[in-house]
């Protein structure tokens, strides 16, 4: 995407529309996100229970996502967040950040779990390292 073009892109931001499952696999495999992209089953599931999820629009084109599972009142899990790789580094990441904790609420901190690769990104959205997490991970 060319900068002439990026110039002209006026993104909408929807909070729990409905998607695609065809438009969410677009969409992760474009942005590097490791998900189970060919278990198309799962990801509609991943969806279907997910209470917040908000999304990035260019034209009827979803460019991103943020889906989070939250009480409202104490706890938000951001479980994914994703931008198509030509539409990265144009804020529409911070602003599916931004969104979903206004969404979540004052009362609500906001936790995720971050690749590797991106770890030096959530300092600069104002996330701090946690050393008090604990997992046990999924055995698929």
């Amino acid at each position: 995407m060319g900068t002439a073009e990026i110039d002209k892109i006026n993104i909408e931001y929807k909070v729990n529309a409905p998607l695609d499952t065809e438009q969410i696999v677009s969409v992760y495999e474009s942005s590097g996100i490791r998900r189970p992209t060919g278990d198309r089953d799962r990801i509609r599931k991943m969806f279907d229970h997910a209470n917040l999820i908000v999304s990035a629009w260019d034209n009827g084109k979803l460019v991103g996502i943020s889906r989070a599972l939250a009480d409202f009142s104490y706890c938000c899990y951001l479980s994914d967040l994703a931008v198509r790789s030509e539409y990265q580094r144009m804020g529409i990441g911070r602003a599916l950040l931004r969104i979903t904790k206004e969404q979540a609420g004052d009362q609500s901190m906001l936790l995720l779990l971050s690749a590797p690769e991106a770890m030096e990104y959530y300092p600069k959205m104002q996330f701090e390292r946690v050393k008090n997490g604990f997992i046990i991970n999924r055995l698929l």
